[in-house]
C-alpha cells in the first residue's frame, strides 16, 4: 500500500454570490475562495514535496478542480509560491512557519484537510479521501467527508484521485455551505477564560466600577452587550476563574464591514478591563482568549 498525503489549504473571503452545486434551481448562499496546498511534515520544504511527486500535484488540481466546477473561487497555490520564492520565510529553518505565511499572505479564514490514501492491489487500484474543514480563526470544524473511488485496473493515480473527490464533494460542500452561512447570521464561536495572577489581589467577588458590581457581573454585563446578537454561554465561575465557553464574534465588523477576528475582540476586553480600573494580561490561542487579571 502507498499513501499520499494532501492537505487543502482554503482561504474563505464571504460573500453574497448565486451557485448551484447540483442540477437544482439556482440559489443564493454564500461562496468561498479557496486555495489548495499539499501536507507537508514538520521541516518539510513543501516546494521539494511538489517537485518530488506528481500524484500530489495531480491530486491538488483535481480537488481544485472540483471546487472550480461548482462555481467556487479558487486561488492558484502554485502561483502564490513563486510570488513569495524570494521572501525569507522561504529559510530551510523556518519551514515549519511557512503555510501559515502562505495563508497570511492569502487572507486565509478557513483550511480543508484532507488525507489521502493510495491502495495498489492485482484486483486493481483505488483511491480513499479524508476531507474535513476547519475555520483557521476558531479550529472549529465545519465539515467532514470521506470519498471512494472504487477499484480500477489503472495506475492513473489522479483520475482515482478526481473519482474519489467527486464521490464526496457534493455532500462536503452542501454542509460546509450550511456552516458558513450559519457563521454568517450567528456570528463565530470562540472561548473566553478569565483567570488571576497568582498575586493578584482582585476575585471574582471584588467590587469594581462605578456601580459597585462584583467583577463576575460585569463581565455578564458586558458580554451580553458586545457578544455577537447577544449570543454566550457560561461554563462556570468561581471566585478565581470565569469560563465563556460559547461566545459569539461577527464575520465582519458592523461598524466598517471589515474583517472581524478573535485579537480585535481580545482589545475591546481589554479597554473595558482598563475602564474598571483593572491590569490584565491577554494570551490568544487559536479560538481561545486567556485574560490574566494582575
Amino acid at each position: 500500500m502507498n499513501k499520499y498525503l494532501i492537505t487543502i489549504f482554503s482561504v474563505l473571503l464571504f460573500g453574497s454570490r448565486s451557485i448551484a452545486l447540483t442540477n437544482t434551481p439556482v440559489v443564493t448562499t454564500v461562496q468561498p475562495k479557496i486555495m489548495v496546498i499539499p501536507y507537508t511534515k514538520e521541516g518539510e520544504d513543501i516546494r521539494t514535496v511538489l517537485e518530488a511527486d506528481v500524484n500530489k500535484r495531480i491530486a491538488l488540481t483535481k480537488i481544485k478542480e472540483a471546487f472550480d466546477s461548482r462555481g467556487f473561487t479558487t486561488v492558484d497555490f502554485t502561483a502564490k509560491l513563486k510570488a513569495a520564492g524570494d521572501n525569507a520565510i522561504f529559510a530551510a529553518d523556518n519551514q515549519t512557519d511557512l503555510k501559515s505565511q502562505i495563508i497570511w499572505m492569502s487572507g486565509a479564514d478557513v483550511y480543508v484537510e484532507a488525507e489521502t490514501d493510495v491502495q495498489l492491489s492485482s484486483t486493481g487500484n483505488s483511491v480513499k479521501m479524508l476531507v474535513k474543514a476547519y475555520e483557521i480563526s476558531t479550529g472549529n470544524s465545519l465539515a467532514n467527508k470521506v470519498g471512494e473511488s472504487g477499484k480500477f485496473y489503472t495506475d492513473d493515480i489522479g483520475k482515482l484521485a478526481s473519482k474519489a473527490i467527486e464521490s464526496c464533494a457534493e455532500d462536503f460542500l452542501n454542509v460546509m455551505q450550511n456552516k458558513f452561512t450559519d457563521i454568517v447570521e450567528n456570528g463565530k464561536s470562540i472561548i473566553i477564560n478569565f483567570g488571576f495572577a497568582e498575586t493578584s489581589v482582585h476575585t471574582m467577588s471584588s467590587e469594581v466600577g462605578t456601580q459597585g458590581l462584583q467583577l463576575s457581573d460585569e463581565l455578564e454585563l458586558w458580554m451580553e452587550e458586545h457578544a455577537y446578537k447577544n449570543n454566550y454561554h457560561i461554563q462556570g465561575t468561581t471566585d478565581r476563574q470565569m469560563i465563556f465557553d460559547d461566545v459569539r464574534i461577527p464575520l465582519k465588523d458592523p461598524a466598517t464591514g471589515n474583517n472581524y477576528n478573535t485579537n480585535k475582540f481580545a482589545l475591546e476586553i481589554f479597554k473595558f478591563m482598563r475602564s474598571l480600573g483593572l491590569k490584565i494580561a491577554r494570551d490568544i490561542k487559536g479560538n481561545t482568549i486567556y485574560i490574566t487579571i494582575q
